[in-house]
């Protein structure tokens, strides 16, 4: 073979590579669905930066979790995933429930004021000093009793022992809810040892503490890839390890009834496996019922995504120019259809994906802004300034916490705004 021969082979043949990973013009227009929504909120929104909460779907989805949850298990509503103060009293009420979960003091504050009825456990252990800053901060006519109403999860003998003197120093009983390690390894009680000497000092003040019940929490079942485990064996394996401290406890402090013990876990990604035979009789989830993109899972399938970041477009580009590389604005065109656009978004840099109009992307030499925003799609995009780009949240409870307000929608028409957990 002659060597221009080889040449040019070699050419077309690297030219036919380019050309099948080349992008393909994903851009589109609106569906009906977010036409709907932005005509509302070109007519009645704020023009910044939104989420969106559909109420519809909200709906559906705490009738599918009422249809995935047994019966016989109370539900608890974790509040880093919805929080919202209007948000959680619409969702009690629909679920029928008072009982929360929640993960930050300042939350904690808020919610003895809003909720003074809510039954309430800690999510995670929290520093002793933020648990002082709760007593500190309770009104004195605060109707919410911590007393009956509060369980402290506590993940330590040490962090026990701080608890107790805290207790003793304001004169005070305090609930304790002790975390197991199901198999997360994210700390907590991981053998029987340390289990019996937590349940000792607690059994030793019993005027400052009560033992309430355990929280095992277990999203890596349905997380683990099959070939490591089957998410069967590791569910069957978290509840062998549950079922332990339940039995340590039926054997040695035989006057606790285990029945008025507190026994929590699951979470959304395990709802569906603790349906049946379950050993725990409190089960927590929230974001399941907004479902944001990383709850994208098979256990999920059912539930709908009920949540929605809006954001006006400010500026509308005929191409994508680069700084100090204009020169090469037809070649990124060519390449890529979908950066025949530009657009400018007020704000941006959210923990979302982009969901309409379909097509739209970041531009990664262009750089990322929490200010404008520069995104890209094809001529096929139908976007103007003062239309809206809707993105979707990878999660709730931080993606919720950086906007002032939720905008409540039915029937894609704005029903509501509401306000976010306090930070005080």
């Amino acid at each position: 073979m002659k060597r221009r021969h080889f040449i040019a082979g070699t050419l077309a043949v690297g030219s036919l590579a380019a050309f099948m990973v080349k992008p393909k013009d994903s851009g589109s227009g609106y569906d009906d669905y977010f036409a709907r929504l932005n005509d509302e909120l070109k007519s009645n929104g704020p023009y910044k930066p939104s989420v969106l909460v559909d109420l519809d779907r909200l709906d559906k989805n705490i009738e599918q979790l009422k249809k995935t949850i047994n019966p016989d298990v109370s539900y608890r509503i974790v509040a880093k995933s919805l929080p919202s103060p209007e948000l959680l009293s619409y969702v009690m009420e629909k679920a029928n429930t008072r009982r929360l979960m929640v993960f930050h003091q300042p939350f904690l504050s808020h919610v003895a004021v809003a909720f003074p009825d809510a039954d309430v456990l800690m999510g995670k252990p929290m520093p002793v000093k933020a648990a002082e800053r709760f007593y500190q901060q309770l009104p004195e006519v605060a109707a919410f009793d911590p007393t009956a109403q509060l369980q402290w999860l506590i993940d330590s003998p040490e962090r026990l022992h701080q608890y107790l003197e805290l207790a003793k120093a304001i004169n005070t009983s305090m609930r304790i809810n002790i975390e197991i390690d199901v198999g997360l390894h994210r700390g907590g009680v991981d053998s029987l040892d340390v289990f019996e000497q937590m349940l000792a000092i607690i059994e030793s003040h019993p005027e400052h503490l009560s033992f309430a019940g355990l929280m095992g929490y277990d999203p890596h079942v349905v997380k683990l890839p099959s070939i490591i485990k089957s998410k069967e064996q590791a569910y069957q394996e978290s509840q062998t390890i549950y079922s332990s401290f339940i039995d340590y406890v039926r054997e040695k402090l035989p006057h606790i009834k285990i029945e008025s013990l507190c026994l929590n876990g699951a979470g959304s990604p395990t709802l569906a496996m603790h349906q049946q035979g379950s050993v725990i009789n409190d089960i927590a989830a929230g974001s399941c019922l907004v479902k944001p993109s990383d709850f994208d899972i098979p256990s999920l399938s059912a539930f709908t995504p009920a949540a929605y970041i809006a954001t006006p477009v400010l500026k509308k580009l005929k191409s994508t120019q680069i700084p100090a590389v204009e020169a090469l604005s037809n070649v990124f065109e060519w390449w890529d259809p979908n950066q025949q656009q530009t657009f400018f978004i007020y704000g941006g840099e959210w923990m979302a994906h982009y969901e309409s109009p379909q097509g739209l992307q970041g531009n990664a030499l262009f750089g990322k802004s929490t200010n404008q925003q520069m995104i890209n799609g094809s001529h096929r995009v139908e976007l103007k300034a003062d239309d809206h780009v809707f993105l979707r949240p990878t999660q709730s409870e931080a993606v919720f916490l950086q906007f002032g307000e939720l905008i409540a929608m039915r029937g894609e028409k704005i029903e509501g705004h509401w306000s976010i957990l306090k930070e005080a």
